[in-house]
């Protein structure tokens, strides 16, 4: 899959193809609706299939520290649709300048100049443009001026319910992980490379692989029985923290930390997958580092009991 880091890298050979454009946070099953409808107008007409993203995503740009947790970083979404099968990405950098472009500006300037579209596929909730006229309706005017088609995605359903993003969260702050799986097709996993930290992890007797997040926000909190694969491992159980470490740190940026059990390996610089099974406890600050250490004996004990009781998993 071809990645297209910006218009500005747009070329000739760009021109003519079946375009989407949205958020795409999670690549849950509303997406995938999306990106299927996508990918069969894009064989209709035998054309490239393009999804377009922003980087960062508008509210995490508009609204930094309010914006809603991101479910996957841009490695993990590329990911995502490169195995549905998508042909390119298109990632433009949401910038003060496009903040403030209207919805004919930005048609004008990505689907007519920029991609000349044949076909877009939308979400069933996407708007764009500092006025918010991009809708279906404004799409399909723009259309039948510029001669592409413009069709909606029906809604995705589960149990009754929308699949959105929002769901998504919300299952994950719940740890609900069995519907979370269910809303993303896939058990729900934070990728990314590890990193040196502080090294109190090792200083306490429980040495952690620290993960690069790539979001300011995670959508879970907590201490967590996890299982972890790539770097060469396989079967591999740990207990991870997600959070702002209290305990020692200040910092409002989220960290994720992985203990692995009955394995003692460098990961340093290398790229893992953290799968989340169960919740443990809630993050929490304790008065001295002592008590961290026994709390955290303890979480490891309770993981290895939960463990025993899904040897399966």
């Amino acid at each position: 899959m071809e990645l297209i880091r910006g218009l500005h890298n747009l070329r000739p050979r760009h021109r003519g193809c079946v375009a989407t454009i949205g958020a795409f946070d999670g690549v849950h099953l509303g997406h995938q609706a999306v990106i299927r409808h996508l990918l069969d107008k894009a064989r209709e007409l035998g054309l490239p299939s393009v999804v377009i993203v922003f980087e960062p995503l508008p509210r995490e740009y508009l609204l930094p520290l309010k914006a809603p947790a991101r479910l996957m970083s841009f490695r993990e979404k590329f990911r995502a649709l490169e195995a549905l099968g998508v042909d390119r990405v298109l990632r433009i950098r949401f910038t003060e300048a496009l903040r403030n472009m209207t919805a004919q500006a930005f048609a004008d300037t990505v689907f007519v100049a920029g991609l000349g579209v044949r076909a877009l596929v939308l979400g069933d909730d996407f708007r764009f443009g500092n006025d918010r006229e991009g809708d279906l309706q404004f799409l399909r005017e723009q259309g039948r001026r510029h001669g592409y088609e413009a069709g909606p995605t029906p809604t995705f359903e589960l149990a009754g319910e929308r699949v959105s993003s929002t769901r998504v969260r919300k299952a994950l702050a719940d740890a609900d992980f069995e519907l979370a799986e269910r809303l993303l097709s896939r058990p729900y996993s934070i990728a990314g490379k590890v990193v040196y930290g502080r090294q109190l992890g090792r200083e306490l007797g429980f040495p952690t692989a620290n993960m690069e997040l790539h979001r300011l926000r995670a959508p879970l909190s907590g201490v967590y029985v996890v299982s972890v694969r790539g770097a060469g491992l396989e079967q591999t159980h740990g207990v991870a923290n997600v959070g702002t470490r209290p305990t020692v740190n200040d910092s409002i940026k989220a960290n994720l930390e992985v203990h692995l059990l009955d394995r003692n390996c460098n990961l340093y610089g290398k790229h893992i997958e953290v799968t989340f099974l169960h919740k443990v406890r809630d993050e929490q600050k304790f008065d001295a580092i002592p008590q961290l250490r026994e709390q955290i004996g303890k979480d490891i004990a309770t993981a290895r009991d939960w463990l025993a009781g899904h040897a399966t998993q």
